[in-house]
């Protein structure tokens, strides 16, 4: 049974002459099989039917003959002519190796987006995981830098009660006391003086004092004492946070009670903040001491 050449064969099964011809240039003129793979691989490229040159003298799809057989072809030796019914059977089989590469092209596509997806998921764990990386870094950065802000607060804490006990010990020394010698206040106080906008003392024993200091910018400073602390742990506490630095050359401060207004004097520094009725609680004013 006579064959069709593969240009033929590839227009028989419906491709366009350009494109069949085309398929079989880029490969090589190997069979009808490589130009079909290529034409489904191309057939969505924009260029796929722009013509393609072809040296003079080649048929796609035929080799090429010499001068001496085109002349023995014109001399009568014709190409065999198919019968309607061997076209049609090698049609059949063209049709069922397109309709292969078509499955074999598609499963082929299935698997590549398979793989796609599964890459994609990869990544996107990927991804997932190192967000989740980032945040706990992050929190423990946080973690830490709090711990770090509280030891800090902590330390400064310490330096200013290492202060007031310092400069406890050095006024206690200045006149001729020691730490541990300032009187205690009797277990049931007389009356004390006190301003008319404090409460009336009481009986009842208080361990710590809270006092609220005004400074002059209009601020005010809170802290808790010990009852029998002595008022320059006050003075010392407002000259360390008012925001100058001590011994600086700044003048030092003068505390005043309340109304009516009563300044404390230098003698008043040692005495305990219980002694001056300033337990459980009190407003101080500060205000410069002015020079002698």
């Amino acid at each position: 049974m006579a064959e069709l050449t593969a240009l033929e064969s590839l227009i028989e099964m419906g491709f366009p002459r350009g494109r069949a011809e085309k398929a079989l240039a880029l490969t090589g003129n190997q069979g009808i099989e490589a130009a079909m793979d290529w034409l489904m691989e191309h057939e969505d490229d924009p260029d796929v039917d722009e013509p393609l040159a072809t040296p003079l003298g080649h048929v796609l799809g035929r080799e090429p003959t010499s001068p001496e057989q085109g002349t023995g072809s014109a001399a009568g030796e014709g190409k065999p002519v198919l019968s309607e019914e061997e076209r049609q059977e090698q049609t059949k089989r063209m049709l069922e190796l397109v309709a292969q590469k078509q499955r074999e092209r598609e499963e082929r596509e299935e698997r590549e987006a398979l793989e796609r997806e599964r890459q994609r998921r990869k990544q996107g764990q990927e991804l997932s995981a190192a967000r989740q990386r980032l945040q706990e870094d992050e929190m423990r950065r946080a973690a830490e830098e709090r711990r770090r802000e509280k030891a800090e607060e902590l330390a400064a804490r310490q330096r200013v009660r290492e202060k007031i006990e310092r400069d406890k010990a050095e006024r206690a020394k200045k006149y001729g006391g020691s730490v541990g010698s300032q009187p205690s206040p009797p277990t049931e106080p007389g009356p004390v003086p006190s301003s008319p906008s404090q409460e009336p003392p009481t009986k009842r024993e208080y361990d710590q004092c809270r006092i609220q200091v005004r400074l002059p910018d209009g601020t005010s400073l809170t802290q808790t004492f010990r009852a029998r602390e002595q008022l320059a742990a006050v003075r010392l506490y407002v000259e360390l946070h008012r925001g100058e630095e001590p011994g600086g050359g700044q003048d030092p401060v003068q505390l005043l009670s309340g109304f009516p207004r009563r300044a404390f004097s230098e003698a008043d520094m040692e005495r305990p903040l219980q002694e001056l009725g300033l337990v459980p609680s009190a407003v101080l004013i500060v205000a410069k001491k002015c020079p002698s």
